[in-house]
């Protein structure tokens, strides 16, 4: 004799009944592809064999390209896969919430550094790519409920950039203040935009035409600084300070008539090859207690941190 378990899900308990079947000695479940059948429908084949997969236990069905059934079934049922149907939907391993993204962000950092092979990521519950799906346009997706976690995520995976999270907090802000407005959810092309168009490389209204340093004996750097003001004539100014972006700093500060307090520096390589661009970020206070940020880009790293440090002055 074969025990046979024929579940419907008319009280949406259909695999969770089958499940407990299986465990009670069923040796059999009679299903059907996304829960097709009568009523409600019966036993979701896929939603069952991929709990059992994602527990470690081989269904013996193959899902390794979760699409293409879903095409074929779509094409031939001319039913639709609902967006949210687990393990197959479209939407199911999108994140768009903030604090998900941000334990997703840390969770695929952590396995990276510990070179893990065992899935263990936060909210969800298998690798993507066992079942032909990507990370780059499934997992993190930008909305208005967004946060900085996902967003400076998305920046590192495809771009390189590596904001920090203050600075990450700020574009976030940015980031769903364009998504609201735009009443849409936005690419990551689009995110990238908001971010260059936002910090990177700002040389409007004020603009350092030349920097010039000098080491002084007690190991301290003075800059000579050539700058403009939306233009205008050039303006030739000099500090000392603890180093070079110090020195212009403390040189734009005295040619502006601006006080303003350097709070963040950090710095990273944007590229891999031997042509490697720097990429700087500058954090600054001001009296107002506000903060303003910039992010500057350039083969020779002193020229990407004045870049930066322009660029968060120009924010104010």
């Amino acid at each position: 004799m074969i025990l046979s378990s024929h579940p419907h899900n008319d009280r949406g308990c259909g695999v969770a009944d089958a499940e407990l079947a299986v465990l009670a000695g069923a040796q059999r479940i009679e299903c059907c592809l996304f829960g097709n059948g009568e009523r409600t429908g019966n036993v979701d084949a896929v939603t069952l064999a991929m709990n059992m997969y994602s527990h470690g236990v081989d269904p013996h069905l193959d899902f390794s390209n979760m699409p293409a059934i879903c095409e074929t079934y779509e094409r031939v049922t001319r039913m639709h896969v609902y967006e949210r149907t687990p393990y197959a939907g479209s939407l199911v391993f999108a994140a768009f919430s903030g604090s998900h993204q941000d334990a997703i962000a840390k969770g695929m950092t952590w396995r990276k550094e510990k070179n893990l092979h065992e899935w263990t990521c936060p909210y969800i519950p298998i690798d993507p790519h066992d079942i032909g799906r990507t990370y780059d346009a499934d997992v993190i997706r930008i909305n208005s409920q967004s946060g900085k976690g996902g967003i400076g995520f998305l920046l590192q995976q495809n771009y390189g950039y590596n904001p920090p999270p203050r600075m990450r907090e700020d574009l976030g802000y940015r980031v769903k203040e364009v998504s609201d407005h735009q009443h849409k959810e936005l690419s990551v092309q689009e995110v990238l935009y908001v971010f260059e168009s936002s910090y990177l490389n700002h040389d409007a209204p004020l603009r350092v035409k030349a920097a010039h340093y000098i080491q002084n004996p007690n190991s301290t750097i003075t800059a000579n600084v050539t700058v403009t003001i939306n233009n205008g004539e050039p303006i030739d100014c000099s500090a000392t300070g603890n180093g070079r972006l110090d020195a212009v700093a403390t040189a734009l500060e005295q040619a502006t008539g601006m006080h303003f307090t350097l709070v963040h520096y950090s710095e990273h390589a944007l590229d891999t090859d031997t042509d490697s661009r720097a990429c700087c970020y500058v954090g600054l206070k001001w009296a107002s207690g506000k903060e303003t940020w910039g992010c500057g880009t350039h083969t020779d790293i002193i020229v990407a941190g004045v870049r930066a440090l322009v660029s968060a002055i120009n924010n104010k």
